[in-house]
């Protein structure tokens, strides 16, 4: 199980990389893709549903970004720790909703250039 989400750095991105690629596991699993809370500021200033498939698609910002951390890294299974119902409802009808890979990889690759800067 490996961070997973839009608030994980290069570097930890690319560690799971290497991981995956030396340890070839079975199935990965991504935790925390909210970063603590879909209560936090960032999810009201910041839309991850640019990527989306179709951005115009009806869904919010939470699924967005929970669909996003199956990419960020590429894991097979995202966990989550609540007990509400209804968030955890709204997570599962996301899952359908497909995430655009050129974005992924465009988006990764400004956290590299970011973090050489540094």
């Amino acid at each position: 199980m490996v961070r997973g989400g839009l608030f994980v750095g290069i570097g930890v991105l690319e560690a799971v990389d290497c991981l995956t690629e030396r340890w070839k596991p079975s199935a990965m699993w991504g935790m925390s893709p909210f970063g603590g809370s879909t209560a936090e500021p960032v999810w009201n200033t910041f839309d991850p549903r640019l990527f989306l498939c179709d951005p115009e698609r009806d869904c919010s910002a939470v699924q967005a970004a929970f669909r996003c951390a199956y990419h960020l890294p590429v894991v097979d299974a995202v966990a989550v720790g609540t007990d509400n119902l209804d968030h955890l409802r709204e997570l599962t009808d996301s899952l359908g909703i497909g995430v655009d890979e050129v974005t992924v990889r465009r988006y990764r690759r400004l956290l590299r250039d970011r973090c050489q800067e540094d």
